[in-house]
């Protein structure tokens, strides 16, 4: 650590929220979009140190008996500037090809549960609710019903459950993380069918993925669509999506976006950290990021769509680079045993406080209600997420605690 670096830190106040160092922005073959991203990345985590990185400091990649240590809880990690954020990078080439580096550990806020968490969960066997509670299933809200009409000036959304939502933006309709499938690989089957029939759906225009999970990625479902929909993805995923076929393939760094024509004008869509990681086989634990995206109508008018997330410093910084988001969608499910999900999933009160963070005006709660992957009981969320809300004074309409298969239309400015 330099002088100046120390100096700096000394000077903060204790209890400044710390990041982790800057990743290296990843190398793109000369011209590629390295560039912007390193300057994001930078502009992120350079602290009052002028951007210089430094090490993470001696927790780094450390597992305890009780879980994973965050790797942002760490004593030298940079200061987060409150500093005018820097400008939007342009938009990238549609179908553009990249390089990438081999996998992305190094943007892990939080080591990987090493081989004692797992066995501990295993012995616990705490990863599905308790049986007493599973009655509660017959009182999930299911309430589907005809998506409304949207036109060019129109942002409205509809739940399809889980992470999946279809969203009308700019006469676009766009699926995130979409997943059809009663049954994903290694869970138990759906609990609420899917909010939306297929055939109900009208034409795709683009389709959004957070990350490689296989409740988030599902290739059957993505094998319905035509191969021309354009794919929006994390960087190192494209070849996947190549592979099956598809020909509009883009893959983006963090703080890079692309924009979509549309009737009502371009719509754009930036990729954005998460608290999180990815891994699809025994070999690929990291070789694609994970992240979510920001929406922008050509009114002006945003959506955070959070992907897969825990809590923690990427919300205040999105909220900086991206001012007046009008709606987050936000995780509120698959969180206990905190010690082992907290770092990768938001619980209730966290998805509160980080629409906080992000200055968003609404949240809509999302990835719960749909499958059953982890200990709490199946109601318990939306209970929680109601109750820290109204803890907060805000508006009770801007809980957007949609039933699967609703739909609600955001206001214009």
């Amino acid at each position: 650590m330099t002088e100046q670096t120390e100096r700096s830190l000394a000077e903060q106040p204790a209890d400044t929220e710390r990041l982790p160092a800057a990743p290296a922005a990843p190398g793109d073959g000369g011209g590629t979009g390295g560039g912007a991203a390193r300057g994001a990345a930078r502009g992120a985590a350079g602290g009052a140190a002028g951007g210089a990185a430094h090490p993470a400091g001696p927790a780094t990649g450390q597992t305890t008996a009780d879980g994973p240590v965050p790797l942002h809880a760490t004593a030298d990690a940079p200061v987060l500037p409150h500093a005018t954020p820097p400008p939007l990078a342009p938009p990238r080439p549609l179908s553009e090809p990249r390089t990438w580096p081999r996998d992305f550990t190094d943007r892990l806020t939080a080591p990987l549960p090493g081989v004692r968490a797992l066995a501990r969960i295993a012995r616990e066997g705490k990863l599905r609710p308790p049986p007493g509670t599973l009655p509660e299933i017959q009182q999930l809200p299911f309430a589907p019903g005809p998506m409304p009409a949207a036109g060019p000036t129109t942002l409205a959304l509809t739940w399809a459950g889980h992470a999946s939502w279809i969203i009308r933006v700019g006469g676009l309709t766009v699926l995130t993380d979409p997943v059809w499938s009663r049954k994903i690989l290694g869970t138990p089957a759906r609990v609420t069918p899917v909010g939306v029939r297929w055939e109900d759906l009208p034409p795709v225009d683009a389709v959004v993925i957070s990350h490689n999970h296989y409740d988030h990625l599902d290739a059957p479902t993505l094998k319905r669509l035509p191969r021309h929909t354009p794919l929006l993805l994390p960087a190192g995923l494209a070849p996947w999506a190549r592979r099956r076929g598809f020909t509009q393939v883009t893959d983006l760094d963090w703080w890079e976006a692309v924009e979509l024509p549309a009737p009502g004008g371009p719509v754009r869509f930036d990729f954005v950290p998460a608290h999180h990681w990815s891994k699809r086989t025994l070999t690929d634990t990291c070789r694609s990021l994970w992240g979510g995206w920001l929406l922008t109508a050509p009114d002006g008018r945003r959506i955070h769509f959070a992907g897969d997330t825990g809590y923690g410093h990427w919300f205040e910084e999105i909220g900086r680079r991206y001012p007046g988001i009008d709606l987050a969608l936000l995780p509120i499910g698959a969180y206990d045993p905190r010690w082992m999900l907290r770092p990768v999933h938001t619980d209730p009160e966290e998805a509160v406080k980080a629409c906080q963070d992000l200055g968003a005006r609404a949240l809509a709660p999302m990835h719960w209600s749909t499958f059953l992957l982890s200990g709490e009981p199946p109601l318990e969320p939306l209970h929680r997420v109601r109750a820290a809300w109204a803890a907060t004074g805000r508006p009770r309409e801007d809980l957007w605690d949609l039933p699967v298969g609703a739909s609600r239309v955001l206001a214009e400015r």
